[in-house]
This record gives structure tokens, sequence and C-alpha cells, in this order.
């Protein structure tokens, strides 16, 4: 279960947000959880419409994405403050994300009340036609006195706020199952695996289904080449430049766009000796002819996420027949400056280098380890990478980790060809 807290102050310094954290630290174990800040929302203007700015679409699909929100109001003269209200109002303008959402309203401030007058007029705007939330009644959080109710490692202090606060999640996470059988979350699109569609910078003219994919869409557009500049954000390289920059990456990387379409990999090694193999011929292609029609599932799992701004990474361990590494993929959603999806950017590389040169830099162990470096490898195949990437481990929970094999590694790496 995903659910996402809402920061209702955009002050450096906020007890709300400890709470948040604290939530999200404490109860791991119920639910995924990830925190929302709204310090880069500007203040609500319809005359400048700024709905698509990448910091209000961020929040919207966070939202819609998630199966219940949490959010932590502070009290600014017995109401919640403008910067909260302000943000409220980008939701219930264009876009509606908060619509039949789980809402639960939890708030801490300096004072006995614990935001309790916030809160209810919190109660009050969710409820409004252009929000249309769904706030979980009762069971209000209220925690007053903040500044003596965590310690030092910004816990709270309490047994029995800690034990009432469970509660009050445990409370949450049936009304979010309740509401969730009235509304179910809408399914993803699906995805056009086929790249049948076309964007923007789609090529009309070359096969995608061809080998020589590449030189029938250079023939086309006559791309610049060799000493040609390429000027880029922030900075100025010649092609060739930019091609050594990018074969000098210490990792395989792949891209494909919006439309499914494979692109590009940074081609410097044979298809057998790559992490995962890949050859010429695969640029241009449609992800379809890129992997076994078993697999097309999982790859259409993998992007419906970024697509969706569900994540903004899925991470794969891809064990492969090559136990002295840890090979793990990563796929990165891309975005333009409004925030739309414009691909994926996969990196591919072996984890275990990084993590052993990490431990002798620092003298530590892996859990679990008898004789340091060398047997924190061992314990690197074994279990998830949690030790290094927290992401790691509830990645592997998802359906991809039936994926995990050389036939189905994801969106770009599995192939026929390879």
């Amino acid at each position: 279960m995903k659910i996402v807290g809402i920061v209702g102050s955009n002050a450096d310094l906020s007890y709300n947000r400890l709470l948040l954290k604290f939530i999200g630290k404490k109860f791991d174990n119920l639910f995924d959880f990830e925190l929302l800040e709204i310090t880069d929302i500007p203040l609500f203007n319809q005359s400048e419409d700024v709905t698509n700015s990448p910091a209000i679409q961020k929040l919207n699909r966070k939202i819609k994405m998630a199966d219940g929100v949490i959010i932590a109001t502070p009290e600014h003269n017995h109401t919640i403050p403008a910067a909260l209200k302000s943000v409220i109002e980008w939701l219930s303008f264009k876009i509606h994300p908060l619509e039949n959402k789980p809402v639960m309203i939890v708030g801490a401030s300096y004072y006995d009340q614990g935001s309790s007058r916030a809160q209810l007029h919190l109660r009050q705007i969710l409820d409004a036609p252009g929000v249309n939330a769904m706030v979980m009644p009762g069971n209000e959080f209220l925690l007053g006195k903040v500044k003596n109710a965590f310690d030092e490692n910004d816990n709270l202090k309490d047994q029995g706020t800690i034990d009432f606060l469970f509660s009050t999640l445990q409370k949450f996470i049936q009304f979010i199952n309740v509401t969730a059988a009235m509304n179910p979350k809408p399914e993803a699109e699906p995805e056009d695996l086929y790249a049948t569609g076309k964007i923007d910078t789609t090529i009309v003219g070359a096969d995608m289904w061809a080998d020589d994919w590449l030189e029938q869409a250079s023939a086309i557009v006559h791309p610049a080449e060799g000493n040609d500049y390429v000027r880029l954000n922030r900075g100025l390289l010649t092609v060739d430049q930019l091609n050594y920059f990018l074969d000098s990456m210490p990792m395989e990387l792949t891209y494909a766009d919006s439309n499914n379409q494979f692109l590009y990999y940074n081609q410097t090694k044979s298809a057998e000796e790559m992490l995962a193999a890949r050859v010429p011929g695969q640029v241009g292609n449609p992800l379809a002819k890129c992997h076994p029609e078993k697999s097309y599932k999982n790859v259409e799992w993998v992007i419906q996420q970024l697509r969706t701004g569900a994540t903004d990474v899925v991470r794969v361990h891809v064990p492969k027949q090559m136990p002295e590494k840890y090979i793990v993929h990563n796929y990165q959603a891309m975005h333009d400056k409004e925030g739309n999806y414009m691909g994926i950017n996969e990196y591919i590389l072996d984890f275990k280098p990084i993590v052993e040169w990490y431990l002798q830099q620092t003298g530590q162990k892996l859990v679990g380890d008898v004789d340091g470096v060398s047997s924190a490898s061992k314990k690197a195949e074994t279990t998830a990478v949690d030790g290094v990437s927290s992401a790691s481990k509830k990645d592997t929970e998802t359906p991809v980790t039936a994926a995990t094999t050389p036939e189905v590694d994801g969106v770009s790496s599995a192939s026929k060809k390879g």
C-alpha cells in the first residue's frame, strides 16, 4: 500500500514535517510511505496558470497514484497555513488528484490544541466540490506541545502517543480498503509496445523493425555528426565529445522514448561482453521487438509505473550467470521542463565494486557479515541491496520480481536478438 504524506508548511523548521517523518520511519512495516513538500509550489493565481509546472505536476502524479494521503497541518491564526490552502487551490483548479482519495489529517502545534481548529477547517476545505476528498471521520490525531514531544533523534517520546498514532494509522488503512472497494483506483493505460503511435520526435518514413533503422532515419533527418556542435543544458559539445562522454560512463545506458521506441545505447562492448546484451540492429526498434513476447506484461508494468508517476525509478536485480557480480537494472523516468513524461533512461551496473569500496573506505560491515569486505559480497548476493539502496527491497516485491531472469529483465535489456 502506497501512502504519501504532505507537509502542510513551507517553513524550514516544521514539527509537522517531523511528525510525518516519524510516521514514515516508525510504521514502515504498515505501508510504503513517501514525504511530499509544498515549498516549491507557487502562490495560487488563476490569472497566471502554472498547473503544468513540474512542482505541481509532480504533486499531482504522486497523489493520483497513492492509495491514501496524510496531511499534517500546522495552525496559523486559527486556520491552516496560507501555503497549504494555496496548494489545495492548485489541486482543485484544473486537476483534481484528491477526488475520492482517502485522506487522514494530523497536526502538531506549540500549544495544547494540536492544530484542532486548523484540522476542522481543513476537513471543510477537503470536502468542497472542487476537491471532493474522502476524509477519514473521527480519529483525530492532535499533537500539542511539540517542542517537548520529540527526542534528540526526532522520535516521539511518549509511548502512549505512539500507541494512539499506531491505532489511528491502522484505522486509516482499514478506511483506505473500504473506500478502495467503493472507488477502485483507475488502471494505467495499456502500453503500446509496438510504438505504433507518433510523437513530436518520431522519424516518419524509417522502418522501426529494420536492422538499419539508424541509417534510414539519418538519411531522412540529416543529424549532427562528428565535429558538429550540440548545445546542451548546460554546455556545448561536439557529437564526438558527446559520444566520448557517454561511452566513458561506468555503466550501460539505454534510452527508450515516450512512444516506447528504443533509440540509443552506449555501444562500447560486444553483446557477449555486456551485462545486458544488445546489438546495433536493435536501435530504432519498438520495445515489442526488443523483448520476447512472454515478457511484455512485465515490460508494460515497468513503463506504467514510470509514465504514471507511481515511482520515478524501478530497480531490478538480474543475477544472470555472473555470481561474482551484483547486476542491477535501474529504470529512471525522464521528464521535460513541464514535467511531462519523456521516456526511460535505463542504466545497468554492477553494484558490488561500489559496495566493497564503500566498506573499505568506512570500515563498516554489512549486517550478518563476519569477515569484512569479502563476506559483504556474499551478503549482497543473498539479499536485496537494501544496505545500499532502500528502494531495492521494496522494488523486488513488485511483480517484476518474477521477471528477474535473463529473458524478462526489463525494458530494453532482454532481446530476441541477444
